[in-house]
């Protein structure tokens, strides 16, 4: 499709100039285009600038802005997106002061939903999900990671990791596949904790890179979950197999994970709530995205990462959701953006480059999508409002306009 958007009142590109990523004060500069135009063609952007300082073909679509904000699509670059069941129960009992930890013994957790999602069929939950992607598209989001990790069975995780694909190649949203099957011990493997991760890298890891049905590895390096020496062997066997390391790290305790993901080359370590000096350090002698995910904290009232220190630090962030059914029920990227802003004192410029541009260096992609820069892919957003500073300032609400993918103006 060959598109025109003009009459953009302001067009926020977080233009990098062939950068990877954003660090430091580079990520309050947006390079915004006032009174702009914007042309499409076949799905990349070939022209960007100000009103009447290019000519457009006349056979052309046009999309007349009316004075309104374009955004890249946001990159979503950590969501738990593939599940069954609810946990509203949790979300309950919380409110009563239960712990995590409690909420766990009583049944719930993550093995709450491995329960539902090992009893799904793959149709299932490709039916929630699409409804899912849905939802997140129209509020702004054109890429998504999804993890499996609900399964925690090879037969459930290749389900999960089958239907994450199959959403990968049907829907307009982008996908971007991660094998967290070591996201919990099952319960059958309890008192065999060593045998299940022998298990994932000897027969799980292998069969994945052979079908190629995901992109990076995560595990959930954690107190109670996978120690140090676990993950390693996760993660190096997931290296030798052609796989991207990712990590769940210092969520609930520092205890090296980050240090570990940097020394395994991990395109990002996501969480980072418990995050301390030495993991700083580590982070700001390496090329791993520090994933900050806002959503978590606020819903679970729990510490915030320290994101403002890490872009001091001059370390690259991004900022991603963490949609899951237990922690952070949201996959509103706009909802992110205000608590980073009023939570983590970041300024909305650096909210937007970070879950944009950062967001899709957290996946590898920066070169591809994350911003409005001509060669790149056509994923841009209209908001209908006349600053970009209005949507963290109105939360809340969707101010979405209208939505275009891969240079085509999507109809909802």
């Amino acid at each position: 499709m060959n598109l025109v958007i003009k009459n953009i009142g302001q067009l926020v590109t977080v233009a990098s100039h062939g950068a990877r990523v954003k660090r430091g004060s580079e990520m309050r500069e947006l390079h915004i285009v006032e009174h702009a135009s914007l042309l499409i063609n076949n799905g990349i952007i070939t022209q960007l600038g100000a009103e009447n300082s290019f000519s457009v073909p006349e056979e052309f679509d046009v999309i007349d802005a009316e004075g309104k904000v374009v955004l890249p699509g946001f990159v979503d670059s950590h969501t738990h997106a593939v599940f069954a069941g609810s946990r509203e129960n949790e979300f309950a009992m919380r409110a009563e002061g239960k712990t995590y930890q409690e909420i766990a013994e009583a049944g719930g957790g993550i093995l709450s939903t491995m329960n539902a999602t090992r009893a799904a069929t793959k149709k299932e939950l490709k039916k929630l999900a699409n409804r899912r992607l849905d939802a997140m598209l129209r509020n702004g989001t054109t890429t998504v990671e999804i993890k499996s990790g609900y399964g925690l069975s090879p037969e459930a995780e290749m389900k999960l990791l089958e239907a994450i694909n199959e959403l990968k190649e049907e829907h307009y949203v982008n996908v971007a596949a991660t094998f967290l099957g070591a996201h919990a011990f099952p319960p059958e493997f309890s008192d065999w904790k060593q045998e299940y991760v022998d298990r994932l890298c000897d027969f799980m890891l292998p069969h994945i890179a052979e079908r190629k049905l995901a992109t990076f590895v995560d595990v959930f390096c954690e107190t109670g979950y996978f120690n140090l020496k676990q993950t390693e062997q996760i993660l190096l066997e997931a290296k030798r197999l052609g796989m991207i390391p990712k990590l769940h790290a210092d969520q609930l305790t520092a205890m090296g994970a980050v240090e570990l993901g940097v020394q395994q080359n991990a395109v990002s370590v996501d969480h980072l709530e418990q995050l301390n000096e030495s993991g700083i350090a580590a982070l700001k002698n390496s090329s791993t995205i520090a994933t900050v995910l806002p959503g978590c904290s606020f819903f679970l009232n729990h510490p915030y990462a320290p994101a403002r220190r890490l872009i001091d630090e001059q370390i690259p962030v991004a900022i991603a959701t963490d949609f899951n059914p237990g922690s952070q029920m949201c996959f509103s990227m706009q909802m992110m953006l205000t608590i980073a802003c009023t939570q983590m004192h970041l300024s909305p410029e650096e909210a937007i480059t970070a879950a944009t541009l950062n967001g899709a260096a957290a996946l590898g992609l920066s070169s591809e999508i994350g911003s409005i820069e001509i060669g790149k892919q056509a994923d841009v957003v209209l908001y209908d409002v006349k600053d970009y500073r209005y949507i963290p300032y109105h939360y809340g609400t969707n101010h979405v306009w209208k939505i275009v993918k891969n240079g085509v103006v999507l109809e909802f």
